[in-house]
C-alpha cells in the first residue's frame, strides 16, 4: 500500500531551527536574504500549473546587509534531471524577476539563489572613485584579483580572455587600466561565472505540474450516447454515437465528453423528470451506476461492448476528437460493490444502507461511498483502479462528478498516483460549490475546473469574477472551464432570453475562457424549457429519458458555433487566459475585453451586447497600452464574426450591436504603418 500509510496533507516542517551555538548554525558568512518568492502557493504546499512551452516568471526580494550589490538566479529542474539556471534582473526596491520555459510534461521544481556580487560592487565603487579623481591603483589591483578568480571559474576561451584582461589592467597606466576595468564586455564575461561559494538558497523548493496543451486550450461537447439513435424511442449505442462524430468535429470541438456509460441500476430507478415511480420502459439516470451487468469498469449492455468503446475512442481520434469520460464515484443498490464490500457504505440504525440526500431531496437510487470506512485503503486502491482501467482503454481525460463530496486527501493521492504513471492524463472538476473548496480541489491536482460562469450575467459580475480568476494568484493553479449550460443547469438567462441569449453566452464562454464546453445538442438547438418556474432543471430532462433530436433544425446555432471555434483556433490570443483585460464602456449593457499574445503579434478585442432583447450602442474606451497600440495612429478592426471592417482611431470608439442578428464583435486588430510608397498594414 506504500504511501497510503502516510497521512495525506500533513504539515511539512520548513526552515532551519535556531540554535544557541554558532558552530551548529548555517554558515554565518552567507549574507543574502531571499523573501516573498512568487509564484508560491500556500507556503510551497502546492504546485503551480503550466503547459508545455509556457514560461514561468519568478519574482523575489533579494538583498543583503550593507552596500554590497547582489546577484541572483532561478534554479529549476525537471524531476530526475540536472538543474538549470535562468538569470534574474532587478525591477526596483530589491525586487528581482526572471523566467524560464518548461518544455516537457511532468513535474518540475524551482528555487531562487542569491549571492554577494563582489565584482559589480567593486566596479560601482571604482566608477565613483574615477569620477572623483582619486588614486585608484590599489583598487585596480583588487579588481585584478577578482578577475583572476573569475578566470579560475571560467572555461575555454573565456578563461584565457579574462587572464589577458587581468594582465593588461595590471600593466597599463591607471587611466587606461580603469577604462579597461569598466568595459561592458568584461562585465558580461565575468557575469557568466559568478562567485557563488557563499550563495544563499531559498529555504523552500517549489513545484510545477506541467500538462499538455489541452489543459490550457480545449473545446468540449457533451453528449449522451444513448440519445444518439436516429430512431425515436430506441436506445442509442456507441455505434450510433460514432455516427455523430463528424457532426461534432464539424463545429470545431476537440473533446467529446460522454455521460457515464456504465450499467444503470434497477432498484429505486428514477422515472422521467426524476419521478420516484419509474415505468417499465424508463431508462434511469446514467449517474445511477451499477447493476448485475457490472459497475464502474463495465459498459451498459444497451450501449455496446468494451470493444465498441475502444473503437469509438479510435474513431474519435480520426476526427480530431479526444474522448473525455465521466467518472462518478457513487453506486446504486445493485452495484457489485454493495454486495462485495458492504463496509464501503454507511449503514443506518435499522440495518439499511444510507442513500444520498440533499434535504428535502432524496436520491434512493444512489448510495454514497463511505470514505470513513475502516477499509479505506482498499477503497482508495479500487477507485484508482477505475481510472487505470479506462486509461488502458485509451481515455486520457476524465470529468469527475461532484469531487467536493469526496475527501481532499483522496484526490491529492489518486491524481498524484495517476499522473506519476500517466502525466498526460487530465482531470476536470465538476464542483459547483463554495469558492475555497473549488480552489482547494484545483490545488490538489485537478487540471481544469467548472466555474460560476453560468450565473455571472452582468458586466460587473463578469468583470469582477474573471479578473479574480485571471489576474490574481488563482491563475497559477486554477484553470477555468466555462459552460453556458449542463444537463443539471439551465440558467434563467437562457430560459428567458431566446435564441440571442444562447448566442451571447456562447461568445462569452468561447472568448473569455480558453477552455469551454456546451451540453449539446440541447445548446445549439436552444432548448430552454425549465421543469417549473424558478427551477434550473430541464423539463423532460435527458438525465432520465431518451431524446431524439433533429440536428438539421433551422434554429440550430451549429454554424455560429463552428465559426466561433474556428476563430479560437486561428487566433492564438484566445488560447490562453493570462492576458485577459477588461476595457471601459459607457453602457453597462456592453462589455469589452481583449486578449493578446505575449509579443502582441495577435490582438483580439471582443465587445458583447449582454441584453438579448434590445439593440445597444455606446462608446468603448480601450486601454491602448495594454494591447500595444499608439494613440496617434489609426488601426483596422476586422470583425472576425460579422466580417465587417472598421477604421478606429485612438482609445474611444463607437459600437452598436443588435442581438437577434449578431450580438457581438470579435475584432482582430491590424496596425497601420507608413511604408515608403503609401500606407500598409500588418496583422
Amino acid at each position: 500500500m506504500g504511501s497510503l500509510h502516510h497521512k495525506i496533507g500533513a504539515c511539512r516542517k520548513r526552515g532551519k531551527e535556531l540554535t544557541q551555538s554558532p558552530e551548529n548554525s548555517t554558515d554565518g558568512r552567507c549574507r543574502v536574504v531571499i523573501e516573498r518568492v512568487s509564484p508560491e502557493i500556500d507556503c510551497s504546499r502546492f504546485a503551480i500549473k503550466r503547459v508545455v512551452g509556457e514560461t514561468v516568471t519568478v519574482e523575489a526580494n533579494v538583498f543583503a546587509d550593507g552596500h554590497d550589490q547582489v546577484g541572483c538566479q532561478i534554479l529549476y529542474w525537471r524531476e530526475g534531471a540536472a538543474p538549470q539556471s535562468a538569470p534574474m534582473k532587478p525591477v526596483g526596491n530589491d525586487r528581482w524577476r526572471g523566467e524560464f520555459t518548461v518544455d516537457k510534461i511532468g513535474s518540475y521544481e524551482y528555487s531562487v539563489e542569491g549571492w554577494i556580487d563582489r565584482f559589480r560592487t567593486w566596479r560601482s565603487d571604482l566608477e565613483k572613485r574615477v569620477a572623483a579623481g582619486q588614486d585608484v591603483r590599489v583598487d585596480l589591483l583588487v579588481g585584478v584579483e577578482l578577475i583572476d578568480r573569475a578566470a579560475a571559474r571560467a572555461a575555454g576561451d573565456d578563461a584565457q580572455l579574462l587572464r589577458q584582461w587581468a594582465r593588461r589592467i595590471r600593466e597599463d597606466d591607471d587611466k587606461s587600466a580603469a577604462a579597461l576595468a569598466l568595459h561592458e564586455e568584461l562585465l558580461a564575461v565575468i557575469e557568466r561565472y559568478p562567485d557563488r561559494d557563499l550563495a544563499t538558497r531559498y529555504e523552500k523548493t517549489l513545484n510545477i505540474v506541467v500538462d499538455r496543451e489541452k489543459a490550457r486550450f480545449s473545446t468540449w461537447y457533451e453528449v449522451f450516447p444513448r440519445s444518439c439513435s436516429p430512431q425515436p424511442g430506441r436506445h442509442g449505442t456507441l455505434h450510433d454515437c460514432e455516427a455523430w462524430l463528424p457532426y461534432i468535429a464539424s463545429m470545431g470541438f476537440d473533446v467529446v465528453y460522454l455521460s457515464p456509460i456504465h450499467p444503470i441500476g434497477r432498484a429505486f430507478r428514477k422515472g422521467k423528470n426524476n419521478s420516484i415511480a419509474a415505468q417499465p420502459d424508463d431508462v434511469g439516470s446514467p449517474w445511477a451506476i451499477g447493476s448485475e451487468e457490472g459497475g464502474h469498469k463495465s459498459v451498459h449492455p444497451e450501449l455496446g461492448t468494451l470493444d465498441d468503446f475502444r473503437r469509438f475512442v479510435s474513431k474519435a481520434e480520426e476526427h480530431g476528437l479526444e474522448v473525455a469520460l465521466d467518472i462518478a464515484f457513487q453506486c446504486t443498490p445493485d452495484h457489485p460493490y454493495v454486495r462485495e464490500h458492504p463496509d464501503w457504505f454507511r449503514a443506518r440504525p435499522d440495518g439499511t444502507i444510507q442513500y444520498a440526500e440533499n434535504p428535502p431531496k432524496k436520491y434512493q437510487d444512489i448510495y454514497p461511498l463511505n470514505f470513513e470506512t475502516a477499509d479505506w485503503r482498499s477503497l482508495w486502491q479500487e477507485l484508482k483502479s477505475v481510472f487505470q482501467f479506462w486509461i488502458d482503454q485509451g481515455v486520457r481525460i476524465f470529468r469527475v462528478d461532484n469531487p467536493h463530496t469526496k475527501p481532499f486527501g483522496f484526490w491529492e493521492w489518486v491524481i498524484g498516483e495517476i499522473k506519476r504513471q500517466h502525466p498526460d492524463v487530465l482531470f476536470l472538476a465538476e464542483a459547483f460549490t463554495r469558492p475555497h473548496v473549488m480552489y482547494r480541489l484545483a490545488k490538489l491536482g485537478f487540471s481544469q475546473s467548472y466555474t460560476y460562469f453560468s450565473w455571472r450575467n452582468t458586466k460587473q459580475e463578469l468583470t469582477d469574477y474573471f479578473s479574480e480568476l485571471t489576474q490574481t494568484e488563482l491563475r497559477e493553479y486554477f484553470r477555468p472551464n466555462l459552460w453556458p449550460n449542463t444537463p443539471d443547469i439551465l440558467p434563467e438567462y437562457l430560459q428567458v432570453g431566446g435564441r440571442a441569449a444562447f448566442m451571447v453566452r456562447l461568445i462569452l464562454a468561447a472568448t473569455i475562457g480558453a477552455n469551454y464546453g456546451i451540453y449539446g445538442p440541447a445548446f445549439e438547438l436552444c432548448e430552454n424549457m425549465p421543469l417549473h418556474p424558478g427551477s434550473e432543471e430541464y423539463l423532460n430532462s435527458e438525465k432520465y429519458e431518451l431524446k431524439c433530436r433533429d440536428l438539421k433544425s433551422k434554429v440550430s446555432l451549429k454554424h455560429l458555433i463552428a465559426k466561433v471555434n474556428r476563430i479560437r483556433k486561428e487566433n492564438t490570443a484566445l488560447q490562453s487566459n493570462r492576458s485577459l483585460s477588461f476595457h471601459e464602456t459607457d453602457n453597462p449593457a456592453l462589455i469589452c475585453y481583449s486578449k493578446t499574445t505575449e509579443d502582441l503579434s495577435n490582438v483580439v478585442i471582443v465587445v458583447v451586447n449582454l441584453d438579448s432583447f434590445h439593440a445597444q450602442s455606446g462608446w468603448v474606451n480601450i486601454d491602448l497600452e495594454t494591447i500595444g497600440l499608439d494613440a496617434n495612429h489609426a488601426f483596422q478592426a476586422h470583425d472576425l464574426l460579422g466580417e465587417g471592417y472598421f477604421l478606429w482611431q485612438g482609445a474611444r470608439n463607437y459600437v452598436e450591436l443588435v442581438p437577434e442578428s449578431l450580438p457581438a464583435h470579435i475584432l482582430g486588430l491590424r496596425r497601420w504603418v507608413r511604408t515608403e510608397r503609401d500606407f500598409d498594414y500588418y496583422l
